[in-house]
């Protein structure tokens, strides 16, 4: 059978990305990309420009249409948005930095670092309320379009929980797995098994 080709991408950069001290970007704060993100759609759009891509999805938040806009329209695509994939929802922490965090409710701070997979961001989802929701959509598109190259552009956390799962990491070791900003994951799906074979490249970021 045909392999099927899943490119995840992670958005380019926003203002809150780089914002100092870091504040957590959820899916309540809703950012376009600054110039250096809209720099990076650019290069990753060029790195694919040579694939036989098919299809183009994002999460509906602005800094994921945004970049695979720029990656649909080198192939002459529309982008499809899916709900399932956007960014975890960081519930209070939305905009917050992690000192400011950890002062204000120290207990919820440390349960979250101990296993963010079973403890949620305060009022938000955890790593695995992430899972149950993006993964039964990424099953959806590789049953969708066998055969096919297909690009997902999505978020920092709903990546790294992808990226575990694929791996068969134990989903609390998530947050150890990098992502940076329009970095490329390929997943190859052949006779029924997603194999990551490459994650956050970046070299097209360079230079």
């Amino acid at each position: 059978m045909t392999a099927t080709q899943l490119l995840l991408v992670r958005h380019g950069t926003t203002d809150a990305n780089v914002q100092v001290p870091y504040i957590l970007q959820g899916s309540s704060i809703d950012l376009p990309l600054n110039d250096n993100g809209r720099r990076q759609a650019q290069q990753v759009a060029g790195f694919l420009a040579d694939h036989p891509i098919k299809h183009v999805y994002s999460s509906p938040l602005q800094r994921a249409a945004e970049t695979a806009g720029v990656i649909a329209g080198r192939h002459g695509l529309a982008v499809n948005q899916i709900a399932e994939i956007t960014e975890c929802h960081v519930g209070v922490w939305e905009g917050k930095d992690w000192d400011t965090i950890a002062r204000e409710t120290p207990e919820a701070y440390r349960l979250f670092h101990e296993d963010p997979a079973a403890h949620p961001y305060l009022g938000g989802e955890s790593y695995s309320d992430v899972l149950r929701r993006a993964w039964p959509a990424f099953e959806r598109l590789l049953h969708r379009h066998v055969g096919d190259t297909v690009v997902v552009v999505a978020h920092n956390i709903v990546n790294r929980v992808l990226c575990a799962h694929l791996m068969g990491l134990e989903l609390r070791k998530a947050k150890g797995l990098a992502q940076d900003n329009c970095c490329v994951n390929i997943i190859q799906h052949a006779d029924g098994k997603s194999t990551l074979v490459t994650m956050n490249s970046v070299f097209h970021l360079r230079g």
